[in-house]
């Protein structure tokens, strides 16, 4: 991109098909192989970290015949679910900040992810002000090699993380021919736990989901950013896929079959378009400036095979704006996501179609963000039960950013918006509406909608 640079004991058990998971006297269902079980069964003690609302001194997943269930050494009973499981959250929140991974005056630096959770607190949006309300996952655990091969190559990352012993020795490498994309000696381990906190949100909010009609909306604040990076290496600034692996481990793990995917970074989501642009059960979405990194996202590129149909690109001409991105929700995202009926949405949140961000020239504001937040929420909660996760992935200006990730916490919440403390309407210049019509039209015709 030239100016957008171009660019703690555990025993897990489980046998055969068809197996139950057993959280004390109810049981969560899991379809298909053992190997299914083993994978939410690992990821118990995780529950019972972080939702906890007794003591839990030593927490086991161990296993009776053929059920696996969890177990509190303060207690000769199960643990019953809805006693582990905080039910009255409506924010969930995982930080991946990444601070090993990191290049003085990069765009994508160590700075992006502590500028959002200090503008949090700063806003007193955590859970050190609002209690129960909003819920930050700790000690979460990173993605396995297996969760990120349903996306990426094995061959990709293996050699990625052999490539972690010449980061180590020269203190910094270029993993992608363009140029923009880097390594340190802890890019690796920190990209697995980026793409680890959102597995373990689509975990919570799925959870939720089966007790609650209005689970909470879980957001993971992550880098590196992962909507660049194709299934066969990085790309822009991103290393593994976060949101495109989150997407796969909810079909495969909690048999959420058809995922919605909309991504209003102002960059194309190459990367996770190239990842199911064959697949019919997977709807991409991507709103982005036309012309801009990385030159893909055109719209004629609707899927191909059993996928045509499924892939929707937006190029939006430059200078679009708050009153534009209404009316693409409006005429473009709401009518795709009640046509697909999904069972679950899932945001590649890019905050760099912001007017302030230095690598693109759209016009959003933090009033845009607040508006898409909103109207996201209740799309998922008419249309798959609630559930939501939203995925960082761009924004460069730190004021604009934190800002503008707020803002969207308070429309989560219900709350109304802080946009007029920040926004400066006299910034702005008239939206390019004659231009943005037609490409709405254009895309209206393409996809019948």
């Amino acid at each position: 991109m030239e100016k957008e640079m171009r660019g703690d004991e555990e025993e897990v058990a489980g046998k055969g098909e068809g197996e139950e998971m057993c959280f004390g006297r109810g049981f969560l269902e899991v379809s298909g192989a053992g190997g299914a079980v083993k994978e939410i069964a690992s990821r118990v003690l995780f529950f019972a970290r972080n939702f906890c609302k007794q003591p839990m001194p030593i927490v086991k997943c161990t296993s009776e015949g053929n059920e696996a269930y969890v177990a509190s050494s303060s207690s000769k009973e199960h643990t019953s679910l809805s006693n582990i499981l905080i039910s009255d959250a409506r924010i969930i929140y995982c930080t991946a900040p990444a601070l090993g991974h990191n290049k003085e005056s990069h765009p994508e630096s160590s700075l992006r992810v502590p500028a959002i959770t200090n503008a949090l607190e700063k806003m007193e949006l955590t859970p050190k002000f609002r209690h129960s309300d909003v819920v930050e996952l700790k000690d979460f655990q990173p993605a396995s090699i297996d969760d990120i091969a349903r996306v990426h190559t094995r061959s990709y990352v293996a050699g990625l993380e052999k490539a972690m012993s010449k980061a180590s020795e020269e203190g910094l490498i270029f993993i992608d021919e363009s140029g923009p994309t880097y390594a340190t000696k802890t890019t690796f381990q920190e990209s697995l736990i980026a793409a680890g906190a959102g597995i373990s949100l689509i975990d919570s909010v799925v959870a939720e989901s089966k007790s609650s009609l209005n689970p909470p909306i879980g957001f993971a604040l992550v880098r590196p950013p992962g909507h660049h990076a194709i299934p066969e290496g990085p790309m822009g600034f991103c290393v593994f896929g976060n949101i495109a692996v989150a997407a796969r481990y909810a079909q495969e793990v909690h048999g959420l079959k058809r995922v919605f995917i909309i991504d209003f970074d102002v960059h194309h989501g190459n990367g996770t378009c190239d990842a199911f642009y064959d697949d019919p059960d997977i709807f991409f979405i991507s709103t982005h400036q036309a012309g801009s990194y990385p030159g893909t996202g055109k719209i004629e590129q609707v899927g191909k095979g059993s996928g045509e149909g499924t892939t929707l690109n937006l190029p939006l001409p430059g200078g679009s704006g708050d009153n534009i991105m209404r009316a693409v929700f409006d005429e473009i995202i709401a009518p795709s996501a009640q046509r697909f009926k999904p069972d679950i949405i899932l945001v590649s949140a890019g905050y760099d179609a912001h007017v302030l961000d230095p690598l693109a020239g759209l016009q959003f504001t933090t009033s845009t963000y607040y508006m898409l937040a909103s109207n996201i929420k209740e799309l998922a909660k008419v249309l798959c039960g609630g559930r939501c996760v939203f995925f960082l992935e761009g924004g460069y200006n730190l004021q604009s950013l934190s800002y503008s990730v707020a803002d969207t916490f308070y429309a989560l919440l219900g709350e109304p918006s802080i946009a007029l403390q920040f926004d400066n309407p006299a910034a702005l210049f008239e939206e390019p509406f004659t231009k943005a019509k037609e490409a709405i039209m254009k895309t209206k015709q393409i996809h019948s909608l």
